[in-house]
């Protein structure tokens, strides 16, 4: 999908979209409540948030969806017996965070998705898996498992995603024993973690920090049913709040100022681009590096460290994002865990922008595209996260026209 944009003058209140993380993680809370019903508010059509329904269902768990409501039935996934592969699509935070389910019941499991999504790390668990002998056969689309995870103490690093933490925390209650997680410092995306321990908590699941890098998990808990709503996405957010930055008169409502989400940090990013050239370290908040690359081109340049897993996303976001921008005039320079904007005249890109299959390069662009205009390709790359985005765009002003697939054209305006 192709998407040509005019430049315009923004104006109106976007209300934020549900936090796909938090929807993860409160759908497979709901989803292991054996036999109870759990409501679940705030639940978009996002690809990623649909193949963690799916796999719930593959593992036995039942659900309606009304709406942006989820009506889930938990399953016994101790005794879970997939019969059919559990399909986690491009969805990182999915295979990640099944991947130790399935190995509770001691039934063989297979896990598919993507070969971009496969190609991203998952020796964490390999390793586990070969220290406890249990079976981990991967390909390049797929993962199968089988075995029963053991309690015990674990040790992980704290400077890979914190999805392999996440995972185990997800598990690890159910065992028999205690298990306690060693985080291996630095910890990165802690912000994550809490996220995690927040979901767990209002299903009844209790983890606890010993200290700052250590979590006991005591076991032989039981998920409990609840009815919980899902707070409103920084992380998407962010594209919005960015307009702002330019001078249009855009506002973002529905975000909790008690929220423990890592991305609200853009709020005094944005500051400090608007400022000057800042130093920003987004070791806790990757997701945001598209974005903040993105302001910083238009407006002062920046140096952005903690970015060396920025090259493990949906794209290699910090090379990809360096690519892009230089159609806008814009210097970049990208180091093993750092990155360089430089101050340089910005200008309406040169030739069409490419969204990389990835959901925030294609969001950072567009952002940009409202102030200049201009062309992106790729952009259909939104419905991982954010489907709707381009209506939101459409509803504060944005002058663009859209050609699908097949040719196709709409105007909007």
């Amino acid at each position: 999908m192709k998407v040509t944009f005019t430049p315009s003058h923004l104006s109106g209140t976007i209300s934020a979209p549900p936090s796909k993380s938090m929807a993860h993680r409160m759908l497979i809370c709901g989803g292991l409540s054996h036999g109870n019903i759990s409501t679940i508010k705030g639940i978009s059509d996002s690809d990623d948030v649909t193949a963690t329904l799916r796999c719930l269902e593959a593992l036995g768990a039942s659900y309606e969806k009304h709406g942006t409501t989820v009506t889930i039935k938990g399953t016994n996934i101790l005794k879970s017996n997939p019969k059919k592969a559990l399909d986690c699509y491009e969805s990182g935070s999915t295979l990640r965070f099944f991947l130790p389910l399935c190995l509770l019941s001691g039934h063989l499991a297979t896990l598919v998705g993507t070969k971009k999504l496969l190609s991203r790390p998952l020796s964490v668990y390999e390793t586990i898996c070969k220290d406890q002998n249990l079976i981990y056969q991967q390909t390049e689309s797929s993962v199968l498992v089988r075995g029963k995870i053991s309690a015990g103490e674990y040790k992980i690093p704290g400077n890979i995603s914190s999805q392999f933490i996440t995972g185990l925390l997800f598990a690890l209650p159910l065992c028999e024993k205690d298990s306690i997680l060693h985080i291996i410092p630095p910890i990165e995306s802690r912000s994550y973690l809490d996220l995690t321990i927040e979901s767990l908590s209002a299903f009844g699941i209790k983890i606890i920090w010993r200290d700052d890098k250590t979590l006991f998990i005591k076991g032989n808990q039981t998920y409990l049913p609840a009815d919980v709503s899902v707070e409103g996405d920084y992380s998407n957010a962010a594209f919005f709040a960015a307009l702002s930055s330019f001078g249009q008169d855009v506002t973002v409502t529905g975000l909790s100022d008690q929220s423990h989400q890592g991305d609200k940090a853009y709020i005094k990013f944005f500051e400090l681009l608007e400022k000057g050239t800042p130093t920003i370290h987004i070791g806790d908040c990757p997701d945001l590096g598209p974005i903040l690359m993105a302001v910083a081109a238009a407006k002062h340049g920046a140096v952005f460290t903690g970015t060396k897993r920025l090259k493990i996303k949906e794209s290699d976001r910090g090379a990809v994002m360096a690519e892009e921008l230089a159609k806008f005039g814009v210097a970049v320079t990208v180091r093993e865990d750092s990155i360089v904007v430089y101050p340089i005249r910005f200008h309406a890109p040169t030739e069409t922008l490419c969204g990389h299959n990835d959901h925030r390069i294609v969001m950072a662009l567009s952002t940009l595209l409202c102030l200049t205009g201009g062309e992106i390709t790729g952009a259909e790359a939104v419905k991982k996260s954010l489907p709707e985005y381009f209506d939101l765009l459409q509803s504060i002003g944005a002058n663009f026209t859209v050609c699908g697939k097949e040719g196709e054209k709409n105007e909007t305006e």
